[in-house]
């Protein structure tokens, strides 16, 4: 019974991912937001449990994989869908979205099989990517949001800009890129061992204070990811340094 319960929690994050594409579905695009992050709450856990007890296994492994190309592949792809659908009157602009599953099952089988991501990460995790969606989807959905790009006639616009950033985060996902670490070096929390961290967090507290003051306080979570990326690429030549 022991080795089953990681099993059980990677099932938790499988079943939320597929209450997410419902909800999704049902146009109920914050609820299925939720879902997608107690998913990925659920994928956190998993993995520390099967260390915790000891029973690490290669169908765990497995079985994750096939977890988050639910819940941070299909379901993100199905609600950007639907927000596309409702977007943009372009009618074959929404089918773009089912890219993100894609890449997202091509990035999980790249990932099982890189020996080199055991401590970091090459290219965007397909949670982080999924988080992106997450905070687009709140903001569109959920209360305290200034909707002026929405409902200011800018919705082609405001489509074909998302579906941009969407291909980039996709391509992303199976790229070589070095994503930095964000532990820092408890032994040393001097500014010089840890800067890229340190500076990685005040521009994160200063996303969310804009995005507060703003009125777009959802969308805070999808900048910081892409500030995440962007930083990653800053510091690109620092990893291949080392």
């Amino acid at each position: 019974m022991k080795r089953q319960i990681p099993n059980l929690i990677t099932l938790c994050n499988l079943l939320c991912g597929v209450f997410s594409c419902i909800y999704a579905f049902e146009d109920t695009l914050h609820i299925a937001a939720l879902f997608i992050c107690l998913g990925i709450f659920f994928d956190f856990f998993d993995g520390m449990a099967a260390r915790l007890l000891g029973v690490a296994s290669p169908m765990g492994k497995e079985l994750d994989s096939l977890a988050d190309v639910v819940t941070s592949g299909v379901a993100p792809g199905m609600i950007f869908y639907v927000i596309l659908a409702q977007l943009s009157d372009i009618i074959w602009l929404k089918f773009l979205a089912l890219l993100i599953p894609l890449f997202a099952a091509y990035r999980l089988a790249k990932f099982n099989l890189d020996t080199r991501q055991s401590h970091s990460f090459l290219g965007l995790p397909v949670p982080a990517n999924a988080l992106i969606w997450v905070g687009i989807a709140l903001y569109y959905r959920l209360p305290c949001t200034d909707y002026s790009l929405i409902s200011g006639g800018y919705h082609n616009t405001l489509a074909i800009i998302l579906v941009a950033v969407s291909l980039v985060t996709d391509i992303l996902m199976v790229s070589e890129l070095p994503m930095f670490s964000l532990k820092f070096n408890f032994k040393d929390m001097s500014w010089k061992t840890n800067k890229v961290q340190y500076f990685f967090l005040i521009v994160c507290a200063a996303i969310a204070a804009i995005c507060i003051f703003t009125n777009a306080i959802w969308l805070s979570l999808s900048f910081i990811i892409l500030w995440y990326i962007s930083l990653s690429i800053i510091t690109r030549k620092s990893h291949n340094a080392e």
